[in-house]
């Protein structure tokens, strides 16, 4: 009996459902409906990877690895299986199926040690959020390349949501204008003093001293991130209006900032230490100082992040319902003005970071090898699809610092953002 004609139907019996998607083995055997995506299991070690890590995280490791590859196109391709699979709720085998399964195994000659991790997984030790492992985490997804994310990002060098409109329809327009947005949210005037927090690579911080006139104090914990902002202002004329630092927010001392931006940053905070890092943004400003926060948020029943995510990308990100990130800024004194939903701009803003992946793919695979642009193609195929299906979602909170009688110096109507 061939290899595929063993596995169709205990992948069958697992999902409790015909095969949704053709399977090519090793042995050049197929099974499963002809115009469905071929998944292709190039060796015996695509499924010792499951048999030692079954779901999510195993799928992923054997894709990058190259012992799993999805025929065509993959975003196609994973759109077309979650669909075939939308009610299940778990892949993983139940206990009772693990002695037939094991029986299979090893009758296709699966069975061995397990396969080591690709070399793209993340290894960070430590208490979670503490100051050492933030900075462990930070280093692993953001000092990867200053040459990778400029190709990645284009002239931007912008790693966040894009805001996409009529005028704005590269990516380098969709990133102005966010910035642009930004900027006018915070009510910058020339003079003013802005905190940036998570500056990323200094994009933000060099718009609003550019075009806005003012003083910037841009913190990042990722040393190519400081490197490359410090060369960017000199670059830019703006140098004298920017400190950058590499620091860490808890390291930040109380001041009287007239805006605070944090951007796509807030994610990598945690859980249990959101309260303190909405009391500490809070203390930075001055009264009447407005707070903009851009943010990923989750569904209700969505998990957000992902064991996927967890592994490679972003170890210790946490994600909550919109709601309830608003509740914790407005518990620690600030007072919510406006939440702007750009969920679709990120779908958008991501498929065209994969344009250039795609498009520059001898470039990045030089740059940082096959494993990891497999990688990279799979986070930006599977990242778009979340945001697209309101798995995911990322919000623009607009926050103010009132005074003790209530004063929050903001316009009436919030016409002159969008104009």
């Amino acid at each position: 009996m061939t290899a595929a004609a063993r596995l169709a139907p205990l992948i069958g019996e697992l999902l409790g459902s015909p095969l949704p998607f053709r399977l090519r083995a090793w042995d050049g055997s197929t099974a499963g409906p002809t115009d469905a995506p071929t998944v292709i299991l190039h060796n015996r070690r695509a499924l010792r990877r499951l048999v030692w890590q079954p779901g999510e995280l195993g799928l992923a490791d054997a894709y990058i690895s190259g012992d799993l590859d999805v025929e065509g196109d993959l975003g196609t391709g994973l759109l077309r299986i979650r669909r075939a699979l939308a009610g299940h709720t778990t892949v993983r085998p139940a206990p009772r199926d693990w002695p037939r399964l094991l029986a299979a195994a090893t009758r296709l000659g699966v069975l061995g040690p397990r396969p080591g991790p690709p070399a793209a997984r993340a290894a960070v030790r430590g208490e979670p959020h503490s100051r050492a492992r933030d900075r462990a985490v930070i280093r692993h997804h953001y000092d990867l390349s200053n040459e990778f994310y400029a190709l990645l990002l284009g002239s931007a060098m912008a790693y966040s949501c894009g805001y996409w409109t009529p005028k704005a329809d590269t990516l380098a327009e969709a990133q102005d204008a966010k910035f642009d947005l930004i900027c006018r949210k915070l009510g910058l005037e020339p003079g003013m003093r802005l905190l940036d927090v998570g500056c990323g690579w200094g994009a933000l911080a060099v718009y609003a001293a550019r075009h806005h006139g003012v003083r910037v104090t841009a913190v990042t914990l990722s040393r190519r991130q400081y490197e490359f902002g410090r060369a960017l202002a000199e670059e830019a004329g703006v140098a004298d209006r920017i400190e950058f630092r590499r620091q860490d927010y808890r390291e930040l001392a109380e001041g009287a900032f007239d805006a605070v931006s944090c951007v796509e940053m807030g994610e990598h905070v945690g859980d249990r230490e959101y309260p303190a890092f909405a009391a500490r943004l809070f203390a930075l400003l001055r009264p009447e100082g407005r707070l903009l926060v851009q943010q990923m948020s989750r569904g209700r029943t969505a998990p957000g992040g992902g064991a996927f995510i967890e592994a490679y990308i972003a170890p210790d990100m946490h994600m909550r319902p919109v709601g309830e990130t608003v509740a914790l800024l407005e518990d620690a004194g600030l007072e919510v003005r406006q939440v702007e939903a750009l969920r679709e701009h990120y779908a958008r803003t991501i498929d065209a970071w994969h344009r250039r992946l795609e498009e520059f793919r001898s470039e990045f695979v030089a740059l940082v090898g096959v494993p990891v642009f497999r990688l990279w193609r799979l986070y930006l195929v599977g990242s778009s699809q979340a945001f697209a299906q309101r798995r995911m979602g990322v919000d623009q909170i607009l926050a103010v610092r009132p005074t003790a009688d209530g004063g929050c110096a903001l316009p009436a109507t919030c016409a002159e953002w969008y104009r």
